[in-house]
């Protein structure tokens, strides 16, 4: 059996302390075949940096997805030519820096791929994820059956119905981007685990992690507000996934909130 443990969008430095204290003991007790994080928001809450990369690889990170904000700090561009542990969303332009997928290779030689991908419903003009996936799977599948795609997308029917067209296909759909965890965690009856929303790591007691009253202001104001990492009520949120490696289906799926104590 190969265990991942999938760390929901790490918010800033209140995110990354989250992941600092609980992932290692985490790793010791539970002793995950890989870590995979969504990391476009580990930089003060928009983008990814090479120093706070470096920070949460040596934390025990093996993969980094991203979304939208992956390319906010200009730092991050010429970094993502050589660490090919970062991933961009795979339907946006091949001129985009970043990686499409990674192969990550357990210890017990069993090869798992890595993608991710961004939904288009309420977010950017890109390439339809469904047709994308569609490519990549006929050359993912010929070096592993063992496919595990962080889909970042707006809209609950797009991810849905993305997981669907997947079922049996790849062996985990997990939904990230709306930083509030959904409770509808389940195995499809092909044997893809999916979540609408795998969550937030970071502050609770904020909205989506932006200080309270600057999302308050932005919503009544109109105009640009900078916005700020909030800090209170930190959680580590994600989920943990069972595949069987022989057949490549998901066996269980475990939902993760876990407050970190002061």
């Amino acid at each position: 059996m190969i265990k991942i443990l999938f760390i929901a969008d790490i918010f800033g430095k209140p995110g990354r302390k989250v992941v600092s204290k609980l992932l290692p003991e985490l790793i010791s007790n539970e002793n995950f075949d890989l870590v995979i994080a969504n990391g476009e928001n580990l930089a003060g809450g928009l983008g990814i940096t090479p120093k706070t990369a470096k920070e949460m690889f040596e934390i025990g990170i093996d993969v980094f997805t991203s979304g939208n904000h992956l390319w906010d700090k200009k730092e991050i561009v010429d970094f993502l030519l050589d660490e090919k542990r970062i991933l961009k969303p795979a339907n946006y332009p091949p001129e985009a820096p970043g990686n499409d997928f990674y192969i990550y290779e357990t210890q017990q030689k069993n090869k798992i791929a890595v993608l991710n991908l961004m939904g288009r419903a309420f977010t950017v003009t890109i390439d339809c994820p469904f047709r994308c996936i569609d490519k990549y799977l006929d050359k993912l599948q010929k070096i592993t059956n063992i496919i595990f795609v962080d889909l970042h997308a707006e809209a609950t029917a797009e991810k849905m119905a993305l997981a669907w067209y997947l079922d049996g296909k790849v062996s985990a759909v997990i939904g990230s981007h709306t930083h509030i965890q959904t409770a509808d965690e389940r195995i499809l009856p092909k044997g893809t685990a999916y979540i609408t929303d795998a969550g937030m790591t970071g502050p609770h007691d904020s909205v989506i992690g932006i200080k309270i009253e600057d999302a308050i202001n932005r919503f009544i104001k109109q105009i640009p507000v900078r916005f700020t990492p909030a800090k209170g009520n930190l959680k580590f949120n994600g989920v943990i996934i069972s595949i069987d490696e022989q057949t490549s289906k998901a066996i269980t799926i475990q939902r993760l909130s876990i407050p970190l104590e002061t």
